[in-house]
Protein backbone atom coordinates (compact mmCIF):
# COMPACT_ATOMS: atom_id res chain seq x y z
CA UNK A 1 0.00 0.00 0.00
CA UNK A 2 0.94 3.68 -0.60
CA UNK A 3 2.09 5.48 2.08
CA UNK A 4 0.70 8.43 2.68
CA UNK A 5 3.22 10.64 3.97
CA UNK A 6 6.43 9.73 1.65
CA UNK A 7 4.39 9.65 -1.47
CA UNK A 8 4.56 11.86 -4.29
CA UNK A 9 1.98 14.95 -3.07
CA UNK A 10 0.43 15.02 -6.94
CA UNK A 11 0.50 11.43 -7.25
CA UNK A 12 -2.10 9.34 -5.70
CA UNK A 13 -3.14 5.34 -6.23
CA UNK A 14 -5.96 6.53 -7.49
CA UNK A 15 -8.24 9.75 -9.16
CA UNK A 16 -11.86 9.06 -8.89
CA UNK A 17 -13.70 11.31 -11.16
CA UNK A 18 -17.06 12.59 -9.84
CA UNK A 19 -18.35 12.88 -6.10
CA UNK A 20 -21.80 11.50 -6.95
CA UNK A 21 -22.60 8.34 -5.17
CA UNK A 22 -20.50 5.84 -7.26
CA UNK A 23 -17.66 8.03 -6.92
CA UNK A 24 -17.76 8.55 -3.06
CA UNK A 25 -18.50 5.04 -2.62
CA UNK A 26 -15.69 3.97 -4.80
CA UNK A 27 -13.11 6.04 -3.35
CA UNK A 28 -14.64 5.66 0.55
CA UNK A 29 -13.89 2.03 -0.27
CA UNK A 30 -10.30 2.26 -1.54
CA UNK A 31 -9.56 4.92 1.28
CA UNK A 32 -10.45 2.47 3.59
CA UNK A 33 -8.31 -0.45 2.16
CA UNK A 34 -5.70 1.58 2.71
CA UNK A 35 -5.08 3.34 -0.94
CA UNK A 36 -5.03 6.76 -1.67
CA UNK A 37 -7.42 8.53 -3.38
CA UNK A 38 -8.10 11.97 -4.87
CA UNK A 39 -11.78 12.28 -5.34
CA UNK A 40 -12.60 15.20 -7.96
CA UNK A 41 -16.04 16.65 -7.72
CA UNK A 42 -17.06 19.56 -10.91
CA UNK A 43 -19.40 21.21 -8.54
CA UNK A 44 -19.35 22.64 -5.20
CA UNK A 45 -21.78 20.52 -2.97
CA UNK A 46 -24.37 20.81 -2.29
CA UNK A 47 -25.65 20.69 -5.66
CA UNK A 48 -29.05 19.77 -7.46
CA UNK A 49 -29.22 16.36 -9.07
CA UNK A 50 -32.50 13.80 -9.74
CA UNK A 51 -32.62 10.75 -9.14
CA UNK A 52 -33.73 10.59 -5.79
CA UNK A 53 -35.00 6.80 -5.07
CA UNK A 54 -33.21 4.13 -3.85
CA UNK A 55 -33.62 0.50 -3.84
CA UNK A 56 -33.35 -2.08 -1.08
CA UNK A 57 -29.67 -3.81 -1.40
CA UNK A 58 -28.34 -0.12 -1.14
CA UNK A 59 -29.10 -0.67 2.70
CA UNK A 60 -26.89 -3.36 2.17
CA UNK A 61 -24.37 -1.77 0.56
CA UNK A 62 -24.13 0.79 2.88
CA UNK A 63 -23.75 -1.48 5.76
CA UNK A 64 -21.21 -3.43 3.85
CA UNK A 65 -19.62 0.24 3.06
CA UNK A 66 -20.04 1.77 6.72
CA UNK A 67 -21.70 3.63 6.11
CA UNK A 68 -25.99 2.79 6.86
CA UNK A 69 -25.76 4.30 10.54
CA UNK A 70 -24.85 7.99 9.02
CA UNK A 71 -26.99 7.44 6.55
CA UNK A 72 -30.16 6.89 8.38
CA UNK A 73 -29.25 9.84 11.06
CA UNK A 74 -30.09 11.81 7.92
CA UNK A 75 -33.35 12.12 8.21
CA UNK A 76 -34.27 10.82 5.15
CA UNK A 77 -37.81 9.12 3.93
CA UNK A 78 -38.36 6.06 4.96
CA UNK A 79 -39.27 3.86 1.73
CA UNK A 80 -41.01 0.77 2.30
CA UNK A 81 -43.01 0.14 -1.50
CA UNK A 82 -43.67 1.50 -4.50
CA UNK A 83 -46.99 1.79 -5.80
CA UNK A 84 -48.23 1.25 -9.88
CA UNK A 85 -51.11 2.89 -11.65
CA UNK A 86 -51.93 3.99 -14.64
CA UNK A 87 -54.80 5.96 -16.74
CA UNK A 88 -57.69 7.89 -15.73
CA UNK A 89 -59.26 5.39 -13.63
CA UNK A 90 -56.86 5.97 -11.09
CA UNK A 91 -56.85 1.91 -10.65
CA UNK A 92 -52.99 1.36 -8.88
CA UNK A 93 -51.62 -1.94 -7.23
CA UNK A 94 -48.33 -1.71 -4.72
CA UNK A 95 -44.84 -3.58 -4.90
CA UNK A 96 -44.12 -3.88 -0.68
CA UNK A 97 -39.94 -4.47 -0.42
CA UNK A 98 -41.29 -7.18 2.28
CA UNK A 99 -42.49 -9.49 -0.16
CA UNK A 100 -38.44 -10.26 -0.81
CA UNK A 101 -38.51 -12.42 1.47
CA UNK A 102 -36.46 -12.91 5.26
CA UNK A 103 -33.10 -11.87 4.99
CA UNK A 104 -33.08 -8.76 2.67
CA UNK A 105 -34.10 -5.58 3.62
CA UNK A 106 -37.23 -4.60 3.53
CA UNK A 107 -37.24 -0.73 3.01
CA UNK A 108 -34.35 2.05 1.75
CA UNK A 109 -34.81 5.60 1.66
CA UNK A 110 -36.14 8.38 -0.64
CA UNK A 111 -33.33 11.41 -0.38
CA UNK A 112 -32.53 14.68 -1.69
CA UNK A 113 -29.53 13.98 -3.64
CA UNK A 114 -27.49 17.48 -2.92
CA UNK A 115 -27.47 16.43 0.70
CA UNK A 116 -26.98 12.56 -0.03
CA UNK A 117 -24.23 13.27 -2.89
CA UNK A 118 -22.51 15.68 -0.29
CA UNK A 119 -22.84 13.16 2.95
CA UNK A 120 -21.78 9.95 0.90
CA UNK A 121 -18.28 12.67 -0.15
CA UNK A 122 -17.20 13.85 3.27
CA UNK A 123 -17.36 9.97 4.34
CA UNK A 124 -15.67 9.28 1.81
CA UNK A 125 -13.13 12.00 2.77
CA UNK A 126 -13.74 11.19 6.60
CA UNK A 127 -12.33 7.48 5.44
CA UNK A 128 -8.99 9.02 4.09
CA UNK A 129 -10.06 9.85 0.11
CA UNK A 130 -8.91 13.21 -0.39
CA UNK A 131 -12.05 15.46 -1.76
CA UNK A 132 -11.09 18.41 -4.06
CA UNK A 133 -14.80 20.37 -4.95
CA UNK A 134 -15.08 22.64 -7.92
CA UNK A 135 -12.31 20.40 -9.63
CA UNK A 136 -12.63 20.50 -13.77
CA UNK A 137 -11.39 17.38 -15.07
CA UNK A 138 -10.05 18.59 -18.94
CA UNK A 139 -8.24 15.90 -19.94
CA UNK A 140 -6.77 12.40 -19.34
CA UNK A 141 -2.90 12.12 -19.03
CA UNK A 142 -2.19 9.61 -21.41
CA UNK A 143 1.40 7.36 -21.77
CA UNK A 144 0.66 5.85 -25.04
CA UNK A 145 -2.26 3.97 -24.54
CA UNK A 146 -2.29 4.17 -21.11
CA UNK A 147 -4.48 6.91 -18.70
CA UNK A 148 -1.94 7.80 -15.88
CA UNK A 149 -3.26 10.66 -14.73
CA UNK A 150 -6.16 13.93 -14.58
CA UNK A 151 -5.61 17.56 -15.83
CA UNK A 152 -7.98 19.21 -14.16
CA UNK A 153 -8.35 23.34 -13.29
CA UNK A 154 -10.06 24.67 -9.89
CA UNK A 155 -9.75 28.53 -9.30
CA UNK A 156 -8.21 29.06 -12.95
CA UNK A 157 -5.31 27.48 -11.76
CA UNK A 158 -4.62 23.63 -13.47
CA UNK A 159 -2.98 20.97 -11.73
CA UNK A 160 -1.41 17.76 -13.14
CA UNK A 161 -2.08 14.49 -10.98
CA UNK A 162 -0.66 11.14 -11.30
CA UNK A 163 -2.58 8.26 -10.63
CA UNK A 164 -2.09 4.04 -11.12
CA UNK A 165 -5.37 3.92 -12.03
CA UNK A 166 -8.41 6.43 -13.07
CA UNK A 167 -12.07 5.68 -12.01
CA UNK A 168 -14.78 7.39 -13.87
CA UNK A 169 -17.70 8.33 -12.31
CA UNK A 170 -18.65 11.63 -13.73
CA UNK A 171 -21.51 10.86 -15.15
CA UNK A 172 -23.17 12.40 -18.24
CA UNK A 173 -19.51 14.22 -18.60
CA UNK A 174 -17.64 11.24 -18.18
CA UNK A 175 -14.04 12.12 -19.50
CA UNK A 176 -13.03 8.40 -20.81
CA UNK A 177 -16.22 8.09 -22.86
CA UNK A 178 -16.08 11.75 -24.43
CA UNK A 179 -12.04 10.93 -24.72
CA UNK A 180 -12.36 7.53 -26.29
CA UNK A 181 -15.84 8.02 -27.95
CA UNK A 182 -17.29 5.39 -26.31
CA UNK A 183 -20.75 6.49 -25.89
CA UNK A 184 -23.98 4.87 -28.10
CA UNK A 185 -27.55 6.36 -27.60
CA UNK A 186 -30.45 3.76 -26.79
CA UNK A 187 -32.65 5.03 -29.94
CA UNK A 188 -35.74 3.40 -28.43
CA UNK A 189 -35.77 4.81 -25.14
CA UNK A 190 -35.06 8.37 -26.78
CA UNK A 191 -36.75 10.00 -23.72
CA UNK A 192 -36.85 13.69 -22.11
CA UNK A 193 -38.15 14.33 -18.34
CA UNK A 194 -39.33 17.12 -16.77
CA UNK A 195 -39.61 17.60 -13.03
CA UNK A 196 -39.82 19.94 -10.03
CA UNK A 197 -39.53 19.97 -6.18
CA UNK A 198 -42.53 20.61 -4.64
CA UNK A 199 -43.08 21.95 -0.84
CA UNK A 200 -45.90 22.12 1.67
CA UNK A 201 -46.83 18.18 0.80
CA UNK A 202 -49.04 17.37 3.68
CA UNK A 203 -49.45 13.62 4.63
CA UNK A 204 -53.17 13.66 4.60
CA UNK A 205 -53.76 14.13 1.64
CA UNK A 206 -51.30 10.87 0.25
CA UNK A 207 -54.16 8.09 -1.20
CA UNK A 208 -51.34 6.02 -0.64
CA UNK A 209 -48.87 4.84 2.23
CA UNK A 210 -45.69 7.05 3.31
CA UNK A 211 -42.79 7.38 1.97
CA UNK A 212 -43.88 4.93 -1.58
CA UNK A 213 -42.65 6.28 -4.30
CA UNK A 214 -45.66 6.39 -7.20
CA UNK A 215 -45.37 6.02 -10.57
CA UNK A 216 -47.97 6.63 -13.19
CA UNK A 217 -48.41 5.38 -16.97
CA UNK A 218 -50.47 7.00 -19.25
CA UNK A 219 -50.72 7.43 -23.55
CA UNK A 220 -47.90 9.47 -23.62
CA UNK A 221 -45.28 8.81 -20.95
CA UNK A 222 -45.07 8.31 -16.90
CA UNK A 223 -45.13 10.42 -13.89
CA UNK A 224 -43.00 9.68 -10.54
CA UNK A 225 -43.80 10.87 -7.23
CA UNK A 226 -40.71 10.63 -4.64
CA UNK A 227 -41.11 12.40 -1.41
CA UNK A 228 -37.47 13.50 -0.47
CA UNK A 229 -38.41 14.93 3.20
CA UNK A 230 -41.43 14.81 5.27
CA UNK A 231 -42.91 18.10 3.29
CA UNK A 232 -40.87 17.97 0.19
CA UNK A 233 -41.16 16.06 -2.80
CA UNK A 234 -39.94 15.84 -6.30
CA UNK A 235 -42.23 15.17 -9.20
CA UNK A 236 -41.20 14.39 -12.92
CA UNK A 237 -43.06 13.98 -16.02
CA UNK A 238 -41.59 11.47 -18.44
CA UNK A 239 -42.10 11.94 -22.43
CA UNK A 240 -40.77 11.34 -26.06
CA UNK A 241 -39.09 13.92 -27.69
CA UNK A 242 -41.19 14.86 -29.91
CA UNK A 243 -44.13 15.03 -27.11
CA UNK A 244 -41.71 18.13 -25.81
CA UNK A 245 -40.57 19.63 -28.99
CA UNK A 246 -43.92 20.19 -29.79
CA UNK A 247 -45.21 21.63 -26.81
CA UNK A 248 -44.01 24.26 -23.75
CA UNK A 249 -42.06 22.35 -20.81
CA UNK A 250 -44.33 23.86 -17.75
CA UNK A 251 -47.24 23.18 -19.52
CA UNK A 252 -47.02 19.72 -20.33
CA UNK A 253 -45.43 19.23 -16.84
CA UNK A 254 -49.04 20.36 -15.35
CA UNK A 255 -50.95 18.68 -17.67
CA UNK A 256 -49.39 14.99 -17.53
CA UNK A 257 -49.23 15.31 -13.60
CA UNK A 258 -52.94 15.88 -13.84
CA UNK A 259 -53.40 12.89 -15.76
CA UNK A 260 -52.56 10.75 -12.52
CA UNK A 261 -55.47 10.94 -10.10
CA UNK A 262 -53.71 9.53 -6.52
CA UNK A 263 -50.00 11.76 -7.26
CA UNK A 264 -52.41 15.11 -8.07
CA UNK A 265 -54.31 14.13 -5.24
CA UNK A 266 -50.88 13.51 -3.21
CA UNK A 267 -49.74 17.30 -4.22
CA UNK A 268 -52.53 19.26 -3.17
CA UNK A 269 -51.60 22.62 -1.43
CA UNK A 270 -48.27 22.28 -2.59
CA UNK A 271 -46.09 25.05 -4.36
CA UNK A 272 -42.91 25.09 -6.32
CA UNK A 273 -39.07 24.76 -4.75
CA UNK A 274 -37.50 25.64 -7.05
CA UNK A 275 -37.22 25.40 -11.32
CA UNK A 276 -38.39 23.11 -13.56
CA UNK A 277 -35.56 21.10 -14.92
CA UNK A 278 -35.53 18.98 -18.22
CA UNK A 279 -33.47 16.73 -19.63
CA UNK A 280 -32.72 15.83 -22.50
CA UNK A 281 -30.97 12.58 -24.92
CA UNK A 282 -30.21 10.95 -21.70
CA UNK A 283 -30.57 7.00 -22.24
CA UNK A 284 -26.70 5.40 -23.26
CA UNK A 285 -24.33 2.94 -22.88
CA UNK A 286 -20.97 1.83 -23.72
CA UNK A 287 -19.87 -1.32 -24.69
CA UNK A 288 -16.33 -1.30 -23.37
CA UNK A 289 -16.33 -0.05 -19.56
CA UNK A 290 -12.56 -0.50 -18.65
CA UNK A 291 -8.85 -0.02 -19.94
CA UNK A 292 -5.47 0.13 -19.75
CA UNK A 293 -5.76 2.51 -16.57
CA UNK A 294 -9.44 2.98 -16.16
CA UNK A 295 -12.51 2.23 -15.38
CA UNK A 296 -16.03 3.09 -15.17
CA UNK A 297 -18.61 3.49 -13.09
CA UNK A 298 -22.56 3.96 -12.76
CA UNK A 299 -23.52 6.83 -15.47
CA UNK A 300 -20.35 7.39 -17.15
CA UNK A 301 -21.02 4.38 -19.17
CA UNK A 302 -24.89 3.22 -19.35
CA UNK A 303 -28.07 5.31 -18.28
CA UNK A 304 -31.32 3.55 -18.91
CA UNK A 305 -34.21 5.96 -17.23
CA UNK A 306 -35.12 6.39 -13.61
CA UNK A 307 -38.37 4.39 -13.93
CA UNK A 308 -37.53 1.43 -11.43
CA UNK A 309 -35.39 4.05 -9.49
CA UNK A 310 -32.35 2.03 -9.87
CA UNK A 311 -29.87 4.68 -11.23
CA UNK A 312 -28.11 5.48 -7.42
CA UNK A 313 -28.15 2.06 -6.79
CA UNK A 314 -26.62 0.73 -10.09
CA UNK A 315 -23.80 3.39 -9.40
CA UNK A 316 -22.96 2.70 -6.07
CA UNK A 317 -23.09 -1.72 -6.91
CA UNK A 318 -20.87 -0.62 -9.57
CA UNK A 319 -18.44 1.81 -7.07
CA UNK A 320 -18.18 -0.85 -4.68
CA UNK A 321 -17.21 -3.25 -7.07
CA UNK A 322 -15.23 -0.99 -9.47
CA UNK A 323 -12.81 0.02 -5.84
CA UNK A 324 -12.75 -3.60 -5.35
CA UNK A 325 -11.51 -4.95 -8.37
CA UNK A 326 -9.19 -1.74 -8.53
CA UNK A 327 -7.37 -2.47 -5.10
CA UNK A 328 -6.73 -6.10 -6.14
CA UNK A 329 -5.74 -5.17 -9.74
CA UNK A 330 -2.91 -2.68 -7.67
CA UNK A 331 -2.08 -5.63 -5.87
CA UNK A 332 -2.09 -7.95 -8.67
CA UNK A 333 -0.99 -5.89 -12.06
CA UNK A 334 -0.54 -9.05 -14.14
CA UNK A 335 -3.85 -9.48 -13.72
CA UNK A 336 -5.29 -6.32 -14.54
CA UNK A 337 -6.85 -7.82 -17.94
CA UNK A 338 -8.67 -10.33 -16.40
CA UNK A 339 -10.07 -8.84 -13.17
CA UNK A 340 -11.54 -5.96 -15.32
CA UNK A 341 -12.74 -8.07 -17.53
CA UNK A 342 -14.62 -9.86 -14.68
CA UNK A 343 -15.81 -6.48 -13.47
CA UNK A 344 -17.13 -5.26 -16.99
CA UNK A 345 -19.34 -8.55 -16.95
CA UNK A 346 -20.69 -7.71 -13.32
CA UNK A 347 -21.75 -4.29 -14.62
CA UNK A 348 -23.29 -5.61 -17.88
CA UNK A 349 -25.14 -7.93 -16.56
CA UNK A 350 -26.68 -5.11 -13.59
CA UNK A 351 -27.33 -2.99 -16.36
CA UNK A 352 -29.19 -5.12 -19.22
CA UNK A 353 -31.58 -7.02 -16.42
CA UNK A 354 -32.17 -3.11 -15.43
CA UNK A 355 -32.86 -2.33 -19.12
CA UNK A 356 -34.61 -4.92 -19.90
CA UNK A 357 -37.46 -4.12 -17.01
CA UNK A 358 -37.81 -0.59 -18.87
CA UNK A 359 -38.02 -2.08 -22.31
CA UNK A 360 -40.80 -4.12 -20.76
CA UNK A 361 -42.73 -1.22 -19.12
CA UNK A 362 -42.50 0.78 -22.29
CA UNK A 363 -42.87 -1.53 -24.73
CA UNK A 364 -46.48 -2.83 -23.57
CA UNK A 365 -47.91 0.85 -23.03
CA UNK A 366 -46.36 1.83 -20.42
CA UNK A 367 -47.27 -1.29 -18.10
CA UNK A 368 -45.75 -4.82 -17.03
CA UNK A 369 -48.99 -6.24 -16.47
CA UNK A 370 -49.25 -7.39 -20.57
CA UNK A 371 -45.25 -8.42 -20.49
CA UNK A 372 -45.68 -10.60 -17.63
CA UNK A 373 -49.26 -12.38 -18.98
CA UNK A 374 -47.29 -12.88 -21.92
CA UNK A 375 -44.27 -14.90 -20.59
CA UNK A 376 -46.29 -16.99 -18.08
CA UNK A 377 -47.07 -14.63 -15.35
CA UNK A 378 -50.90 -14.05 -15.58
CA UNK A 379 -51.04 -12.10 -12.27
CA UNK A 380 -53.93 -10.56 -11.28
CA UNK A 381 -54.78 -8.29 -8.81
CA UNK A 382 -52.31 -9.00 -5.60
CA UNK A 383 -50.95 -11.96 -7.12
CA UNK A 384 -48.12 -8.90 -8.65
CA UNK A 385 -47.06 -7.90 -4.63
CA UNK A 386 -46.97 -11.68 -3.26
CA UNK A 387 -44.49 -12.40 -6.63
CA UNK A 388 -41.00 -13.17 -5.09
CA UNK A 389 -39.42 -13.14 -8.43
CA UNK A 390 -41.37 -9.99 -9.91
CA UNK A 391 -40.87 -8.32 -5.79
CA UNK A 392 -37.31 -8.94 -5.92
CA UNK A 393 -36.26 -7.63 -9.57
CA UNK A 394 -38.31 -4.23 -8.73
CA UNK A 395 -36.03 -4.64 -5.67
CA UNK A 396 -32.96 -4.56 -7.28
CA UNK A 397 -31.98 -8.04 -7.28
CA UNK A 398 -30.31 -7.46 -10.84
CA UNK A 399 -27.71 -10.19 -10.77
CA UNK A 400 -29.76 -13.11 -8.92
CA UNK A 401 -29.10 -15.88 -11.59
CA UNK A 402 -32.21 -18.34 -9.85
CA UNK A 403 -34.87 -15.24 -11.05
CA UNK A 404 -36.76 -17.00 -13.38
CA UNK A 405 -38.17 -13.70 -14.38
CA UNK A 406 -35.04 -12.50 -14.87
CA UNK A 407 -34.53 -14.87 -17.64
CA UNK A 408 -37.68 -14.67 -18.88
CA UNK A 409 -36.56 -11.28 -19.70
CA UNK A 410 -32.93 -11.85 -21.12
CA UNK A 411 -34.97 -14.35 -23.21
CA UNK A 412 -36.47 -10.88 -25.33
CA UNK A 413 -33.27 -10.58 -28.08
CA UNK A 414 -35.17 -7.12 -29.33
CA UNK A 415 -34.20 -6.18 -26.08
CA UNK A 416 -30.26 -6.44 -25.64
CA UNK A 417 -28.34 -3.61 -25.38
CA UNK A 418 -24.89 -4.51 -24.86
CA UNK A 419 -22.57 -6.65 -27.80
CA UNK A 420 -22.73 -10.02 -26.12
CA UNK A 421 -21.24 -10.79 -23.20
CA UNK A 422 -21.16 -13.54 -20.48
CA UNK A 423 -23.19 -12.63 -17.58
CA UNK A 424 -21.56 -13.00 -13.92
CA UNK A 425 -24.66 -14.09 -11.81
CA UNK A 426 -24.46 -13.85 -8.15
CA UNK A 427 -26.09 -11.33 -6.15
CA UNK A 428 -23.19 -9.02 -4.30
CA UNK A 429 -25.50 -8.54 -1.39
CA UNK A 430 -27.89 -11.38 -1.07
CA UNK A 431 -26.63 -14.74 -2.80
CA UNK A 432 -26.27 -16.27 0.32
CA UNK A 433 -29.63 -16.37 0.78
CA UNK A 434 -30.76 -17.08 -2.94
CA UNK A 435 -28.71 -20.17 -2.83
CA UNK A 436 -29.97 -21.56 0.58
CA UNK A 437 -33.15 -21.14 -0.72
CA UNK A 438 -32.90 -23.08 -4.21
CA UNK A 439 -30.88 -25.63 -2.27
CA UNK A 440 -34.13 -26.36 -0.61
CA UNK A 441 -36.09 -26.19 -3.09
CA UNK A 442 -34.00 -29.18 -4.58
CA UNK A 443 -34.22 -30.93 -1.45
CA UNK A 444 -38.05 -30.83 -1.65
CA UNK A 445 -38.31 -31.32 -5.35
CA UNK A 446 -35.92 -34.88 -4.29
CA UNK A 447 -38.32 -35.75 -1.30
CA UNK A 448 -41.23 -35.23 -2.93
CA UNK A 449 -40.06 -37.17 -6.39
Amino acid sequence: MTDHLDRDPDAFDVVVIGAGPGGSTAAARLAAAGRSVLLLERRTMPRFHVGESMLPPTNALLEQLGALDLVRAQGYVVKHGAEFSGGSTGKYGRIPFAGQGPGRHPSTFQVERAHFDRTLAHFARDKGATLVEGATVRELLMEGDRVVGVRYQRDGRSHDVRARHVIDAGGRASKVAQTFGLRKYIEGLRMVAVYRHLTGVEERHNPGWEGDIQIHGHKEGWIWAIPIWPHTISVGAVMPQAVLRAGDAETLFDEHVARAPRISARITGTRPAGGLHVETDYCYYSDTIAGEGWTMVGDAACFVDPIFSGGAFLAMTTGMRAADTVDELLSAPTRAAELQEAYSNFYKTGYDVYARLIYAYYDFDYNLRPFLKSVGFDLAGDEMASNKWLVRLLSGDFWAGQNVLTHKLREQSRWDTFAPFEPAWGCPFYEHLNQAEQENEQEVALATS
